[in-house]
């Protein structure tokens, strides 16, 4: 049986700022990409890190799709590493 630290340590949310999230997944994907995947406006009409992160801290739903979309570009990266 693992610890409450140790399942935090194999989180890989775990330590990730919003706003990291959000410049990566920018970098990543890009706003256009973004906006048609996650559908709100803060990434479709005018996007920035700061609006996308004042919307996000107040609205857990989209907050969830933020972070699932991080994890699949992190086991994206993952996978293209491996080969």
């Amino acid at each position: 049986m693992s610890t409450p630290g140790e399942q935090q340590a194999r989180n890989p949310l775990h330590g990730v700022t919003l706003e990291r999230m959000l410049n990566e997944l920018v970098a990543h994907f890009g706003w256009e990409t973004m906006g048609s995947r996650i559908r709100i406006r803060c990434f479709t009409d005018d996007p920035s890190v700061a609006s996308s992160l004042k919307f996000l801290r107040k609205t857990p739903w989209a907050r969830e799709k933020v972070e699932s979309m991080y994890l699949y570009m992190l086991r994206e990266q993952a996978r293209r590493a491996r080969g």
